[in-house]
């Protein structure tokens, strides 16, 4: 069986991912996944994306430019199927995780409430 591995969103959501394995023929369904670098101390998320294919995908490809960088890097996914659920949950990742190689989230707008509507 595949190693497993949680990641806690912002919300506190937990999102169990699978490591694609080597032999593994992808899936053509869609997918988060995230590049982690994993050690006996914890995983450090490096990267959360999601796909509409995973087979179409280069993840492959994504993986070894990271492994230039972080050699212990691996590839995890979790199948879900609607674009809304990737989005979603990509966006709780990166919030609570800052990964370096997403861009950092966008800060909510304030609007100035003590502001006072001009005449």
């Amino acid at each position: 069986m595949a190693r497993q591995l949680d990641f806690v969103g912002k919300s506190g959501v937990n999102y169990r991912y699978t490591a694609l394995e080597d032999d593994r023929i992808p899936p053509t369904a869609g997918a988060n996944y995230v590049i982690a670098e994993t050690a006996p101390e914890g995983s450090r998320l490096l990267y959360a994306g999601e796909t509409e294919n995973v087979m179409g995908a280069d993840l492959a490809g994504r993986l070894e430019e990271v492994r230039q960088r972080w050699p212990a890097a691996e590839l995890l996914l979790r199948l879900n199927v609607r674009r809304a659920v990737r989005v979603a949950e990509r966006e709780d990742l990166v919030a609570a995780h800052l990964p370096p190689l997403n861009d950092p989230p966008e800060a909510p707008s304030v609007e100035n409430q003590d502001a006072s509507p001009n005449p």
